[in-house]
């Protein structure tokens, strides 16, 4: 009897062992003796410190760590070899680093996990991490903790506060990359740079320091660092009202500038070339019609972005109060629903061909209207009832009353989806329908696209919706991975003591999924201005044509005053604000689109005295400007360009049968021809036929020269747009944000979209100014444009340098822009003497031909040297 019982006894002990022996490793954990710490007395830790801060927006601070561990006293030094994912690692690893310690460590980056490596009788693991000091706060990153001190508000602190190996031998190294410091304790060594400590084990050195110090028993050693102004400016400046206040002076500036482009847009054209003083002629203008109308939309929307802009950041600085958070996803889906239906995507107006007839329209059009106005309608607020249904109707989801983020069932996971998306979905509509409204107003839509929106507006509507439903379920896709990846990094080591945590953690962005992605398309709704202004541009265009063509009348040249101020508008949104965002300030963002403006008037001020044709007179624009004239024109130039090079070969002795005098008189012949399309006004002897054809520019009217510029310089930017896209991805922190910001990802594909709008704008602006800038060269244009944006990068270039941070990007930005413009210039002349390529074999050699005859060699030095630049500040930025 007593055999039976012990076997029984004996049956359970081991039944006790195998459950053990088969639960996870991190249950087994959750005992802190488990650990066995009392072990690692006999471990060796070296830990270093480093503060970077010369040349960033914020000090970057990193973490080395080294612990040699004595596998025969440790009974877990051997699970710190396997692999990184297994169970065993992990408790290994958690009771090395951590200990007791199961709190989130959302401050702390690494790029991978610890790297174990065993030599003979010990284990060696390296752990490194680092972290930005962004803001006031605790930052904690391996055994260091950063605090501010709260007394002394210009100082920080550096603790040594690790959870475990209190008492191994501990070597200590703060290296504070020119901060200004004062240690405390007995260093090994210091000097200006650095400090280095030698402990045996480690001595509580901050009391004793400073008994005055209330410190927790754990803080070992202390060191109290002075950031440098320009730290300590970037910090209170983040924290501050003055940032928003610089955000918001942006929207005011760009909103101000719109809507007085809308203003002045109404004004009928007046005639002469470039505003120069002389008789002038009207053309055309807005009254009635479409015309009326899209300058009214544009003024709309200025007033609106503007107003809506600075809502959103008045309701941001608002959003730790709960309620605040419930009255904004209300706001947020009334305003994206108002903004739909404000924009009227249905509306159309009357034919650019005929502006003046007003706004009458046939029973088939306005059937078409109805039917288009019912269709958004409907879709927009089916998709804001689901929002609001969320919101008001929280209990059939069962969720909290004020949606707050708590542990909530799957069903309320499902609300929290069903809000974010609708309220994502409103906004993107708004911002399609804006973009419509300006493109079709503006004459920029194709004819089929009208005819289709005008025969089958629901099916219209339901492709847009299906594809704004695809970005915002992949904006939604992507939070959820950041989502996961933050919680991984947060939690390492303490995945399993945290799970309650993971649901709530999971929930609060879930909830607040739409308060950062309405940020941040909202930021890039700058694209709708730079739509607008196109819109405007082309519809005075699509008038003047119409107009001159019914007038039998010459079409201008160049851009009148409202139109040089929606071009100067465009270069600002559109290349200027790219540029700003490496200025490394949000302050300058007003003044720097207010410079961009008024020094491009400055270039196109001085290209009214020495330009081309500038230089050429009035007489000479009004009398040349015909599509046949401009023919004559061309040849003119080709006949120019042969007696030259029948100059040099004859100079050479390659030529027979022709004197030099009669080459002479030819040219002479040339000459007169030019001065009699003058009306005998002699013009500057340095200024040829050829000078004339190439400052003429490819096409009739500066608005094709425009087109087609643009379409270079979108060509030509996509190199630098993936040079500068991966040079951002390349900096640590832009790249760790990658898997962990939710608007990364999004963000790099809105960077290539916007790098290329840039470019193309910046080519746009090239084209439709092309007669007006100064210089005989093409290049010599190109730069002129090119010092219009330089200005105001210089002076951020100088802000960059007075408050401590690199303007390298900016100055790689400001040559990439030179770069690109050069190019397309020197592409513009082959496409204006295009009739010419049958005479050569290639584009390249027919421009060799044309700057022949215009310092070739010049034109080649200068080319390279910009590209020299460029892979000179490539080089050093992928160094860095």
């Amino acid at each position: 009897m007593r055999e039976i019982k012990w076997w029984r006894l004996l049956s359970l002990v081991v039944l006790a062992v195998m459950w053990w022996g088969c639960a996870p490793a991190e249950a087994r954990q959750n005992s802190h003796d488990a650990c066995r710490e009392d072990q690692l007395d006999s471990s060796t830790v070296n830990a270093e410190i480093h503060f970077r801060q010369h040349g960033r927006n914020y000090i970057q601070v990193s973490s080395d760590m080294k612990v040699e561990v004595p596998v025969r006293e440790w009974s877990m030094a051997s699970q710190l070899t396997f692999s990184t994912e297994s169970p065993e690692y992990r408790t290994a690893m958690h009771c090395l680093l951590r200990g007791s310690d199961n709190s989130l460590h959302s401050t702390e980056w690494r790029n991978g996990n610890p790297v174990a490596t065993a030599d003979g009788d010990k284990v060696t693991v390296a752990y490194s991490s680092y972290t930005w000091i962004k803001g006031y706060g605790d930052f904690q990153l391996g055994p260091w903790k950063i605090t501010r001190d709260k007394k002394k508000k210009d100082k920080w602190e550096v603790i040594l506060q690790p959870s475990t190996l209190q008492k191994a031998r501990w070597n200590l190294m703060a290296e504070l990359g020119g901060l200004k410091f004062k240690h405390y304790g007995r260093p090994w060594f210091a000097d200006k740079a650095k400090a280095v400590w030698a402990t045996q084990p480690l001595e509580r050195l901050c009391p004793a320091a400073d008994p005055d110090r209330r410190r927790k028993p754990l803080d070992y050693l202390c060191v109290e660092v002075d950031l440098p102004w320009q730290r300590s400016l970037a910090l209170s400046w983040d924290e501050s009202l003055w940032k928003p206040a610089g955000i918001a002076t942006w929207w005011v500036f760009a909103s101000g500038v719109l809507a007085l482009a809308a203003l002045r847009a109404r004004r009928p054209y007046v005639s002469p070339a470039f505003g120069t003083p002389g008789s002038r002629w009207r053309v055309g203008g807005f009254r009635g019609g479409r015309g009326e109308g899209l300058a009214s939309s544009v003024l709309q929307w200025a007033l609106l972005s503007g107003a809506v802009a600075l809502t959103l950041l008045l309701l941001i600085q608002q959003l730790e109060h709960p309620h605040v958070k419930l009255r904004w996803r209300v706001i947020c889906i009334a305003a994206g629903l108002t903004l739909t239906l404000v924009a009227r995507p249905w509306y159309g107006g009357s034919s650019p061909t005929a502006p003046n007839a007003g706004t009458d329209e046939s029973d088939d059009s306005k059937g078409h209207r109805r039917r288009q106005a019912y269709a958004v309608i409907g879709f927009a607020s089916a998709l804001a009832a689901i929002g609001m249904l969320v919101i008001l109707g929280h209990q059939l989801f069962r969720l909290p009353p004020g949606l707050e983020a708590k542990a909530v069932p799957f069903r309320g996971k499902v609300g929290y989806v069903l809000m974010g998306l609708a309220t994502v979905w409103l906004w993107l509509a708004a911002m399609a329908a804006w973009a419509w409204r300006f493109t079709r107003e503006g004459g920029l839509v194709p004819a089929r696209w009208i005819s289709k929106w005008d025969k089958a507006p629901v099916l219209c509507v339901a492709a847009v919706s299906a594809l704004l439903g695809l970005i915002a379920g992949g904006l939604l896709w992507c939070l959820h991975w950041t989502l996961e990846n933050q919680w991984k990094r947060s939690a390492w080591l303490s995945e399993a003591n945290l799970s309650a945590k993971h649901e709530e953690y999971v929930n609060s962005y879930l909830a607040n999924f739409s308060f950062t992605d309405l940020t941040w398309i909202f930021t890039y709704s700058w694209l709708l201005a730079g739509i607008a202004l196109l819109a405007l541009l082309h519809f005075r265009f699509t008038i003047q044509r119409a107009q001159a063509s019914h007038k039998r009348e010459n079409i201008p040249l160049g851009p009148d005053k409202p139109d040089l101020l929606l071009i100067a508008a465009l270069f600002a949104l559109t290349v200027g604000m790219r540029g700003a965002k490496f200025a490394s300030n949000n302050a300058q963002y007003g003044i720097w689109f207010a410079l961009d403006i008024i020094s491009l008037f400055a270039v196109l001020a001085a290209g009214r005295r020495w330009s081309v044709l500038g230089q050429m007179g009035d007489q000479f624009y009004m009398h040349t400007p015909g599509t046949n004239n401009r023919s004559e024109l061309l040849e003119k130039a080709h006949q120019y360009r042969n007696l030259n090079h029948q100059l040099q070969l004859l100079d050479q002795g390659r030529a027979s049968g022709v004197t030099s005098e009669q080459l002479e008189d030819q040219l002479r012949g040339l000459r007169q021809w030019l001065v009699s399309r003058c009306l005998k006004k002699n013009p500057p002897f340095q200024i040829s036929i050829l000078d004339v054809a190439l400052a003429w520019g490819p096409d009739a009217h500066w608005w094709s020269n425009a087109l087609r510029a643009a379409r270079l310089a979108f060509c030509f930017g996509v190199p630098a747009s993936v040079a500068l896209l991966y040079l951002e991805m390349k900096d640590l922190y832009n790249g760790a944000q990658l898997r962990l910001e939710p608007t990364a990802i999004p963000s790099v594909v809105a960077g290539f979209i916007a790098y290329q709008t840039a470019w193309a704008g910046l080519g746009f602006v090239l084209g439709a100014v092309w007669r007006l800038l100064p210089g005989r060269r093409s290049t010599a244009r190109a730069w002129s444009l090119a010092f219009a944006y330089a200005v105001p990068a210089l002076l951020g270039a100088l802000l960059n340098r007075y408050t401590d941070v690199a303007p390298k990007m900016l100055v790689l930005y400001s040559v990439l822009t030179l770069l690109i413009l050069t190019l397309t210039s020197l592409w513009l002349d082959t496409s204006t003497l295009s009739e010419e390529r049958q005479y050569w074999p290639s584009r390249f050699a027919l421009l060799l031909s044309i700057h022949r005859l215009r310092g070739l060699s010049g034109q080649v030095a200068w080319l390279l040297a910009q590209v020299a630049v460029v892979v000179t500040i490539l080089k050093e930025l992928i160094k860095r």
